[in-house]
C-alpha cells in the first residue's frame, strides 16, 4: 500500500523507467535480505521491501505499457502484464515444491536482473517526455516505438495538443480528484479495483490449498489445475481484449464469478449439513476453477487496462496511486478477514462474495465505458469532457 501511494509521484518525477528502477532496487534489496535472514526481523524487512517494490510496479507497469502501445494493441499488451504475473505465480507454485525458501528467494532475483539491464535498451514513455517538454527525446522515443519508416507526425501532434491543453490547468492536488472534471474517471478506476478485490479473489488465491483440504479434495491436483487454468484463460483474455472489448469481458467475467461463488456456497452448505457428502468436494473444486477461470478472463486484467487508459496525464500519478492503493487495501482486507468469515459461516462467506460480484455487474453496465480502439486522448476527453 505504501508502494501504491508513492508510485504515482515517483512515476511523475523520475519517469516510468525511473519508477521501475526504484521498484527493482527495492525488490533486489528485499530478496537478498530474505535470503541472508537469520531471524524474524530480517524476514519482515525483506517482505516489506519486496511489497513496496510490487506496489510501485503494479501501477507503473500497466501505465507505461498503455502509454507506449498503439491503440489497436493496447489492451492485449497491457493484459500481457497480467498474463506474465499469472505465469510467474504458477511457476512459483511448481518450483516451490522442490526448492528451499532461500533458494526460491534467489530465483526471484533473475527477473530483477533482466529488467535492470533491459531498461537501458527501451525508450521512456513519449507521453511523459512530452509532459516534461523534452521535445527531442519525445520524438525519438515515438519513432523508436513505431519504427523508423512509420509517419508519427499525426500521433505526435495529438499527444502534444493534449499535453498543451493540460498544462494550462493548475497543478492538481488530491482534492482536485473529486472535482466534477475528473470525478467520473476516478469513480471508474477506483470502482473497478473495489469490484476486483472485494469479490474475494485474494481470499481464494491465498487460501486455495486450505479450501481444497477442507473440502476433502487433493491439494496437489487442485492447485496445479488452478495454476494451469489461470495461465491459459488469462492468455485467452489477452487475445480477446482488443477484439471483444473491455466491457463484454468484464460482464462475462463477473457473471462467472457469481456462478463460481454460488457453487462453493452450495458445496460448503452441503458439507456442513452432511448432505451429498460425495458430491461436495467435486462441487467445491468446480466452483473454485470456474471462479479463477472467470476472474482471469476479465476481472483480473481489465481493471488494470482501464485504469491505465482513463486518467489524463496531469492527474495520472495521483489518481493511479489512489486506484492502486484501493486495490492493495482490498487485497489485505479480504485475505485478513477470510478466516474469520469462514469460522462464522463457510457457505455464508461465498454468498457474500457472490453478492459483491453481482453488484459489480451493475457497476460495469451503468458506469464503465468501452475504451477499445480509441487513443488515450480520445478516451480521456470523452470521460472527462
Amino acid at each position: 500500500m505504501i508502494g501504491a501511494i508513492t508510485s504515482g509521484p515517483i512515476g511523475d518525477l523520475l519517469g516510468r523507467k525511473g519508477a521501475m528502477r526504484v521498484a527493482t532496487g527495492a525488490c533486489v534489496a528485499g530478496w537478498l535480505t530474505i535470503y541472508f535472514a537469520q531471524g524474524v526481523v530480517a524476514l519482515d524487512v525483506g517482505r516489506f521491501a519486496t511489497g513496496y517494490g510490487m506496489g510501485v510496479f503494479s501501477y507503473v507497469v500497466p501505465v507505461f505499457i498503455a502509454e507506449i502501445a498503439p491503440k489497436n494493441l493496447r489492451g492485449a499488451l497491457t493484459t500481457l502484464n497480467q498474463f506474465m504475473i499469472c505465469t510467474a505465480v504458477s511457476i512459483s507454485f511448481i518450483i516451490g515444491n522442490v526448492l528451499s525458501w532461500r533458494t526460491l528467494a534467489l530465483t526471484a532475483l533473475v527477473p530483477c536482473v533482466i529488467l535492470t539491464f533491459g531498461l537501458f535498451f527501451i525508450p521512456e514513455s513519449p507521453r511523459w517526455l512530452a509532459k516534461e517538454r523534452r521535445q527531442k527525446e519525445f520524438e525519438m522515443a515515438l519513432r523508436k516505438l513505431r519504427g523508423e519508416d512509420v509517419d508519427v507526425s499525426q500521433e505526435a501532434a495529438e499527444i502534444q495538443d493534449f499535453v498543451t491543453t493540460l498544462e494550462q490547468l493548475p497543478k492538481p492536488k488530491v482534492t482536485d480528484l473529486f472535482q466534477r472534471m475528473y470525478l467520473r474517471s476516478v469513480i471508474i478506476g477506483v470502482g473497478l479495483m473495489v469490484c476486483q478485490q472485494f469479490g474475494g479473489i485474494n481470499s481464494i488465491c491465498f487460501y486455495v490449498a486450505n479450501i481444497f483440504e477442507s473440502a476433502g479434495f487433493s491439494v496437489f491436483v487442485g492447485t496445479i489445475s488452478y495454476a494451469i487454468i489461470q495461465v491459459v484463460v488469462t492468455g485467452i483474455g489477452g487475445l480477446l481484449m482488443d477484439k471483444a472489448g473491455r466491457k463484454p469481458l468484464l460482464l462475462v467475467s463477473a457473471s462467472g464469478l457469481v456462478l463460481g461463488c454460488t457453487l462453493d456456497a452450495i458445496a460448503f452448505y452441503l458439507r456442513e449439513n452432511k448432505l451429498a457428502i460425495q458430491a461436495a468436494p467435486l462441487l467445491t473444486v468446480a466452483g473454485v476453477l470456474v471462479y479463477i477461470g472467470s476472474f482471469s478472463i476479465g476481472m483480473g486484467p481489465v481493471p488494470w487496462v482501464v485504469m491505465s487508459e482513463i486518467f489524463p496525464i496531469n492527474i495520472k500519478g495521483l489518481a493511479g496511486s489512489m486506484a492502486t492503493l484501493t486495490n492493495w487495501f482490498g487485497a489485505w482486507a479480504c485475505s485478513y478477514t477470510f478466516n474469520f468469515l469462514m469460522a462464522w459461516s463457510s457457505y455464508g462467506t461465498f454468498l457474500i462474495y457472490a453478492v459483491v460480484n453481482a453488484m459489480a455487474i451493475g457497476f460495469v453496465v451503468l458506469i464503465v465505458p468501452e475504451t477499445k480502439g480509441k487513443s488515450l486522448e480520445q478516451i480521456q476527453a470523452a470521460i472527462n469532457g
